[in-house]
């Protein structure tokens, strides 16, 4: 099986990414593509990129992708990479999608899987999203990247930029699990660990990113590591023959892969690849100490409070406000969703459950979205035929610190 990068006559090359624009998420303003962008500067909104799509219906061929390389980036026409010789890729992508039987018959659901993450380089779904802002960093020239990061993330960063030749600086808090500061370490990024949590750490990177000129890849602050994440969104069109499950049940700190999949959708539907219009109900998931997107979903807010003393075993999901709330929120609420909150206590209990009856070692924000379907059933809003999507989001192995 070939791997990536594929040389160059490997592609059309006006087919290899149908990328037109930036635009703004909040405003609408339009942004180039070929210029290095962070965030909307005029109201502070993230930045999303925008594809030709009806190019995309009449050239691409939909079911081919299936026959190429595996990884991410075989759908390269709606990622924002144009020359596949930036490609920085690790093996990303095409994660598997498990049924889990004994699960479901214990909560009385036939359709019932889990999307397994943990497969993906440095072991977490964040390969995907900087394996897309990595590339097209390195695209335009960027030779420095700086991340405030929970741990995985700035894991995943920092592999990406050693296969890029890119300077990496991550910052992170010092009860960050040691897996995460070790593989930061080994790559060759330079790790500084901070008193406090993410928004502690974010605080500290913005201020470096603005004097020393590095540029900043926190989540949402640049326009493309949701690009890489929306590709979780493709892999479950394509698994259901082109339609989608009923419930996807996600764990959502900064809400990269929410709101990335659910633009994947828009995107599955406006190519015309999708058998029917019918969308996944999404759930987001969070710790019951730090859930600013429950919040504010259950009061009807269109933006998140800063939740104070934020503190779960879930370190992933120990994020205070996420600088795409609205974003969120309104995804959610497009889905007819919900936002639920679970205790540590429940999410220890269902990653010990997830392991023991499906062998599956879930990393603890993987083992939250159990504890919540446990709850979403007792409260009977699911339907025991619906198919219900679980992502396990990274490997359990990296936590083991944290284990009793």
């Amino acid at each position: 099986m070939p791997t990536y990068p594929l040389p160059k006559n490997a592609f059309k090359s006006q087919e290899t990414s149908l990328l037109t624009e930036l635009e703004c998420s909040g405003c609408g303003k339009i942004y180039s593509d070929k210029e290095i962008h962070t965030f909307c500067p005029d109201c502070q909104s993230p930045l999303l990129a925008q594809y030709d799509l009806p190019g995309a219906r009449s050239r691409v061929d939909r079911d081919a992708i299936r026959r190429r390389p595996d990884g991410m980036w075989r759908w390269h026409e709606l990622l924002p990479v144009r020359d596949p010789e930036n490609f920085v890729f690790l093996g990303e992508g095409d994660t598997t999608l498990l049924p889990v039987p004994s699960l479901g018959t214990q909560l009385g659901l036939p359709n019932l899987y889990v999307k397994d993450e943990s497969s993906n380089p440095t072991g977490t779904f964040k390969a995907r999203g900087l394996a897309a802002a990595v590339s097209k960093a390195k695209e335009l020239g960027v030779n420095k990247v700086i991340i405030p990061t929970a741990g995985n993330a700035g894991g995943a960063m920092a592999a990406y930029a050693a296969r890029a030749g890119i300077q990496a600086l991550i910052y992170m808090p010092k009860d960050t699990p040691r897996a995460n500061i070790e593989e930061s370490k080994m790559a060759g990024a330079e790790v500084v660990l901070v008193d406090g949590i993410i928004s502690d750490a974010a605080g500290m990177a913005g201020v470096k990113a603005r004097e020393e000129g590095w540029f900043d890849l926190s989540t949402f602050k640049e326009p493309y590591r949701v690009e890489g994440k929306k590709i979780m969104g493709y892999e479950l069109a394509e698994a259901f023959n082109w339609s989608l499950p009923d419930v996807i049940i996600y764990p959502t700190g900064g809400g990269t892969g929410l709101v990335g999949m659910w633009k994947a959708f828009n995107e599955l539907e406006a190519m015309g690849w999708l058998a029917d219009t019918k969308r996944p109900r999404m759930v987001s998931v969070q710790a019951e100490g730090c859930a600013p997107v429950v919040k504010a979903f259950e009061s009807g807010a269109l933006f998140c409070d800063f939740w104070t003393n934020a503190h779960t075993l879930a370190s992933g999901l120990r994020v205070p406000k996420s600088f795409a709330d609205e974003l969120i929120l309104k995804d959610l609420r497009a889905s007819n969703g919900i936002a639920i909150a679970v205790s540590d206590a429940a999410i220890q209990a269902c990653q010990h459950k997830l392991c023991r009856m499906e062998g599956i070692f879930p990393a603890p924000e993987g083992a939250a979205t159990l504890a919540a379907l446990e709850k979403l059933v007792e409260q009977k809003w699911i339907d025991p035929e619906e198919r219900i999507i679980l992502f396990n989001t990274g490997s359990g192995l990296k936590y083991l610190d944290q284990l009793d």
